[in-house]
């Protein structure tokens, strides 16, 4: 006998109840979000993170997107065009701060916590020079998640934020250096590929991760000699797989390097997470070596450098000259090309969004979601990363301990 029945002609078998279980509970579970976008112009910042087509997309989903009238004038988007997408445009910093996600490319700052509410979420990268104590204690007794979408991993352990912004950094590094040894920016006149019968400009390149793949991509693709130092013997083999062709690599043994640093025309420090023992790689004394007019692009600058000559420049006053090396010492480079990086951003954020919200929220995607839990350096108040507590003598908790709490 047929036990599976007929309804409207359309037979209803054990898979039909299945699937429309699936479709009830998968639309139960799906959570709406309120994300507010504050303008970070003010703080040097011209990314914004969501492009006013990645906010169409986030309305059309059902999510409401809050945002600071200006937020995306640095990067060329204008208001009308977020507004046209769906977005609530507000006027002050304190009303997008009412809306249950804050997502900013700035790090947290004492005047954000202060604007906080209970139990809300903050997406910002995380910079251990620039949080302070105050801002930490006070996010935990607001009982604030935050995530430090730096440190953020997908499903192949990579950190796809940092990959993506290490990538425009990269190629960015070898078009900085190329206008500063032009005429224009009174550099020595030199092109950075040169030209038949010429010797092309010699890069040397600090680091063989993604910023330095993309570094040397760049200056091969102008026709510049270039060579890459780096601590791991993998990484070096790995560039030159990435790279589809040989280029110079060494292991950081001084001899070498410094032979290099005599003839180099420009030098790119593109280790971006080291060791303390790895912290400062090219001394004052080698420095001394490099011909005058060479330029130094310290890409590692956010992290304390690794040159030892280099010191924060601001887009505004970017370069000083030591010992006369042009040094170009610039956090945040990627800010210098605010529309790519704001695409780049939107890319990432739109589908982790999405996904966050198909998890049912913030706390069951963070439970399930070990690349995202990695993010997390505040939960419900408590912190979890046992580096911010050392630095400022508190205590943490392992998040993923905490899983069971919460």
């Amino acid at each position: 006998m047929d036990n599976s029945g007929k309804l409207l002609g359309a037979q209803i078998n054990r898979e039909w109840f299945l699937y429309q279980e699936k479709e009830v509970f998968g639309e139960y579970r799906q959570k709406r979000l309120t994300i507010g976008l504050p303008n970070e112009t003010e703080r040097r910042e011209n990314r914004v993170c969501l492009t006013p087509e990645a906010v169409a997309m986030m309305v059309d989903m059902g999510h409401t997107i809050m945002i600071q009238r200006g937020a995306g004038e640095a990067a060329h988007y204008h208001d009308r065009e977020y507004a046209d997408a769906g977005a609530q445009m507000l006027d002050t910093c304190e009303e997008v701060y009412t809306a249950d996600i804050i997502l900013k490319p700035t790090p947290v700052m004492q005047a954000d916590v202060e604007m906080m509410h209970d139990r809300q979420v903050i997406l910002s990268p995380i910079e251990l020079f620039e949080l302070r104590k105050e801002a930490v204690v006070e996010m935990m007794q607001k009982k604030v998640t935050a995530v430090g979408f730096d440190i953020l991993k997908d499903e192949n352990g990579v950190y796809p934020v940092v990959q993506m912004m290490s990538e425009i950094s990269g190629s960015s590094a070898i078009m900085i250096a190329s206008e500063y040894l032009s005429n224009s920016r009174e550099g020595k006149g030199i092109l950075l590929g040169g030209v038949t019968g010429i010797t092309p400009a010699e890069v040397v390149i600090l680091g063989a991760g993604t910023l330095g793949e993309y570094a040397a991509r760049t200056a091969l693709a102008l026709g510049a000699e270039v060579k890459v130092f780096d601590h791991s013997l993998e990484r070096l083999r790995r560039i030159n797989h990435c790279l589809g062709q040989r280029v110079y690599t060494s292991v950081f043994h001084k001899p070498v390097l410094e032979r290099a640093l005599l003839s180099a025309d420009v030098l790119i420090g593109a280790l971006r997470f080291f060791d303390d023992d790895f912290g400062i790689t090219v001394s004052e004394e080698q420095v001394r070596l490099m011909k005058q007019g060479a330029v130094i692009v310290d890409m590692s600058i956010e992290h304390g450098g690794c040159i030892e000559t280099s010191g924060p420049t601001t887009h505004e006053n970017p370069t000083y000259v030591y010992n006369g090396v042009i040094h170009y010492c610039v956090p945040n480079v990627p800010s210098r090309v605010a529309r790519t990086a704001s695409i780049a951003y939107s890319n990432l954020f739109t589908p982790l969004f999405d996904k966050i919200s198909r998890a049912g929220g913030f706390n069951t995607a963070i439970k399930n979601d070990a690349g995202l839990r990695h993010g997390v350096y505040v939960y419900n108040g408590v912190l979890t990363k046992r580096v911010i507590a050392d630095r400022y003598g508190l205590v943490s908790r392992d998040i993923d301990l905490l899983m069971a709490a919460f």
